[in-house]
């Protein structure tokens, strides 16, 4: 059971995905289905799925992506569990 004063095992693994995904082009934009697929090949888990497939449809550059995948993590409360990405 995950303790309420440790973060996860999975903690950071959002924003390796994040990293990932910017990694060829920092300023570019990726789709919705781009991040999906990513983190279906990065394996996250159950609940880091439920926040990547909560994604509005769309395209977005890296802050936009941050801005709303921290909204989600925040959401659900589990920005301390997993970490906010950047």
């Amino acid at each position: 059971m995950i303790s309420p004063s440790m973060p996860a095992d999975e903690f950071g693994e959002l924003q390796a995905l994040v990293d990932d995904l910017y990694r060829d082009d920092p300023h570019g934009r990726v789709a919705r289905v781009d991040v999906l697929v990513r983190a279906e090949v990065n394996d996250l888990s159950a609940d880091l799925m439920e926040v990547v497939e909560l994604l509005p449809a769309g395209s977005y550059k890296r802050i936009k992506l941050c801005d709303q995948l921290n909204s989600i993590i925040t959401a659900h409360g589990w920005a301390y569990l997993y970490g906010t990405v950047e």
